[in-house]
């Protein structure tokens, strides 16, 4: 009889071998298990057809069918199932733990392999992504104006062994109306945070996590609630630089960019910017002027962030003097620095 485990067991076993989702690809993409690799019992058209057998004629024709379609395939799924096994426990998952992660655990214990099956699947995995963003966090907010080179100074935590947590980079987007440029494709607010809860899961609960200032829309994927009531209660510490250091910090990330792209991020905040100068910032980038597009773009953000460092807690800020240093040197200047009374 196939073996089944709760969730935290499972998350445990998962150290050593990667999972097996065996859900149709819509659903995967949707949202899936970090580090889990897609062996799909049915295609999507085949799960539709099966799920509205079910709904029209019963159970017992719906299985028919799903047996009909499995059994061509069930060679080629245990040969890709030994290439992704070996030696270890496999971890499997479907929807619920129920039939399909069950058919394909039979199959593999059939050709020697050992399957562990996730009770209570998918849904069981996100009911404790939700546990797991509720967790509190010592966090430490890395924050400043446009272009201060945040990203820079959290890369730099991370290599020196700090905790990070990346929200920018979990969401594949840099925040702003420019921020999608350079990225791959957003993932779904799902996946958004089954990766953020993993990511929390990791954290040493005694160690400050360092986190960019972020409003709670990181590009169309939205923090939760307590993470985000988290970050605005947390020490603060602002990056001070100059506006020269900033625009060419701004012109590094944004040089190889598609102008095409640059002017229609430009229209997108063009009634805050205003007519007049959104035409100007769009002239300059049609001319190749980057800097100066850079610093009439800056006038938006700059207002935006100062408005809303305003209504922050004074008494949890902290300006750090980055002006001639290396997003490095930064890096080990906050390490080093005690947390602000909160």
């Amino acid at each position: 009889m196939t073996k089944r485990i709760n969730i935290d067991k499972f998350l445990t076993l998962m150290r050593s071998q990667s999972p097996l989702d065996v859900r149709a690809p819509t659903e995967f993409e949707e949202g899936h298990i970090p580090n889990a690799q897609n062996l799909p019992l049915f295609t999507d058209d085949e799960r539709a057809e099966i799920g509205t057998l079910y709904k029209q004629s019963g159970k017992e024709s719906a299985v028919d069918r799903g047996l009909e379609i499995v059994g061509p395939k069930m060679a080629a799924l245990a040969r890709e199932a030994r290439k992704l096994g070996g030696e270890n426990p496999i971890p499997i998952y479907c929807a619920r733990g129920g039939m399909r992660s069950n058919s394909v655990a039979w199959l593999l214990e059939t050709v020697g392999l050992l399957p562990v099956v996730l009770d209570g699947g998918y849904k069981q995995f996100r009911q404790w992504v939700l546990k797991r963003l509720e967790r509190s966090l010592k966090l430490r907010v890395i924050g400043g104006l446009t272009g201060s080179g945040k990203t820079l100074i959290l890369d730099e935590l991370g290599k020196s062994n700090e905790q990070i947590l990346d929200l920018e980079g979990l969401a594949n987007h840099f925040g702003s109306a420019f921020g999608a440029i350079g990225q791959p494709k957003q993932p779904t607010q799902a996946q958004f945070e089954n990766q953020l809860a993993w990511t929390i899961d990791h954290f040493d609960s005694d160690r400050p996590v360092w986190v960019e200032d972020e409003s709670r829309m990181v590009g169309r994927r939205c923090v939760s609630p307590t993470l985000f009531e988290q970050m605005r209660s947390a020490p603060l510490f602002v990056i001070q630089r100059s506006m020269e250091e900033r625009v060419d910090i701004l012109a590094q990330n944004y040089s190889q960019g598609d102008r095409d792209e640059l002017i229609e991020c430009t229209q997108r905040i063009a009634k805050r910017l205003g007519g007049e100068r959104s035409a100007q910032v769009i002239e300059q980038i049609q001319a190749g002027r980057l800097h100066e597009a850079i610093k009439g773009v800056l006038f938006h953000y700059d207002r935006t962030y100062t408005h809303g460092m305003s209504l922050r807690d004074s008494q949890s800020l902290q300006q750090v003097d980055a002006r001639g240093k290396s997003a490095e040197e930064v890096a080990n200047l906050l390490a080093a620095l005690p947390s602000p009374e909160v």
